[in-house]
């Protein structure tokens, strides 16, 4: 039986992760979560799983919970949970949303913890810090996103060398038919009507934008360690090709499926084994069609800044996830218009951020200083 700590429990990909649980009874344990703002389902969680240990957001959280539970809060609790017991058999579940991911994982490497990642955040912005640790710790870290794990089943048994390219699908998001002057007057409430998917306020607008895909190129970059320019996007509407691998040889291998987390996550905690899943299955001889079409960085200029961003190095990456974050928080906020989020990013990793081989420290300052900069120049946070 394997022990999970799960970052991020109540969100959308760890309430996906806890359903795969509950399939799987057998295999999976629950020891440690951390829990959002819903207390309510928090509770729910708590009295379903009973985990050893538990993180809440506020300190003040903790007394409005029944549990037998170990309890912590914040920051810190978070890197409680990431090495609160025996690493044997165990693995953590980062499913956290945004920076506050990063150093979790870290500590999680530290303690010899294998790590399921979903957060896009630990790579984009310390990718090269996150590898070297890997290495030194000798931690395996398996992904969650379904693009990279399709990615990484295309690769099974295959010798990088022989990779001509990586070619990451791209559902459009939810404004994938509109014209960049349509996208004048777009409302969050429209922003976050994915077409294809089910999944968290703040990844539903970076689809929408496309800054999803230009993290998910930045994550191939530091995952399967091949040069920039062999990773590439396509629009792929219909999500059914989660990923694609082009051989040197011309041969592409694609992992095909239904839009559903919980294959990701099953294959991520079950690996290498492709474990049974009572889920929708994908039935080809229904006439399924497959699109595919160029993605745009004049129409998704948010791409176009990844690729920049990982080009220069250094701080870039971090500055261009700090950036992000705080623009997606005053859309999301009506502070602003869906298409300043880009003018905010643009601006941002145009400014001097010149420092080569930036340490953890480095990092995490930078990003507080990037997010606090523009969301207070728009009245901070609520």
């Amino acid at each position: 039986m394997k022990d999970l700590y799960i970052l991020g429990a109540a969100g959308s990909i760890g309430s996906q992760t806890l359903d795969i649980v509950r399939e799987n009874k057998e295999a999976f344990r629950v020891c440690g979560i951390s829990v959002g703002r819903d207390l309510k389902l928090a509770q729910q969680i708590i009295d379903e799983f009973n985990p050893n240990i538990v993180c809440f957001r506020n300190k003040d959280d903790i007394d409005k919970i029944t549990t037998k539970a170990v309890t912590c809060y914040g920051d810190e609790g978070l890197n409680a949970i990431a090495t609160y017991g025996e690493t044997q058999n165990s693995l953590l579940v980062n499913a956290l949303v945004g920076a506050v991911g990063l150093i979790p994982t870290v500590y999680a490497i530290k303690h010899k913890r294998d790590i399921a990642l979903a957060n896009k955040e630990t790579l984009v912005m310390a990718g090269d810090i996150i590898n070297k640790l890997l290495k030194e710790y000798n931690v395996k870290l398996y992904p969650i996103d379904s693009e990279h794990s399709a990615i990484w089943q295309c690769l099974q048994g295959e010798d990088i060398n022989d990779v001509a390219k990586l070619i990451i699908t791209a559902s459009g998001g939810s404004f994938r038919d509109k014209s960049r002057d349509e996208l004048e007057k777009v409302t969050v409430n429209e922003a976050l009507c994915h077409p294809n998917w089910k999944m968290g306020k703040k990844i539903t607008i970076d689809s929408a934008t496309m800054m999803n895909k230009g993290f998910e190129v930045i994550e191939a970059y530091h995952l399967f360690h091949l040069p920039l320019d062999k990773i590439t996007t396509v629009l792929h509407r219909e999500s059914i090709v989660h990923s694609l691998v082009e051989f040197n040889d011309g041969a592409i291998k694609a992992e095909l499926g239904e839009s559903d987390m919980r294959v990701p996550i099953l294959y991520a905690l079950m690996y290498p084994n492709h474990k049974k899943y009572s889920g929708k299955r994908l039935d080809l001889s229904l006439g399924i069609k497959l699109s595919f079409e160029e993605l745009s960085e004049e129409r998704y200029p948010c791409l176009g800044y990844a690729y920049q961003a990982l080009k220069k190095g250094g701080l870039y990456p971090t500055v261009l996830n700090a950036a992000n974050e705080a623009a997606v928080y005053l859309f999301l906020n009506n502070r602003i218009k869906f298409l300043d989020i880009e003018k905010i990013i643009y601006e941002e990793i145009n400014q001097d951020y010149d420092m080569i081989d930036p340490t953890l420290d480095d990092i995490i300052k930078i990003n507080k200083l990037v997010f606090s900069k523009i969301t207070n120049k728009y009245g901070g946070i609520n």
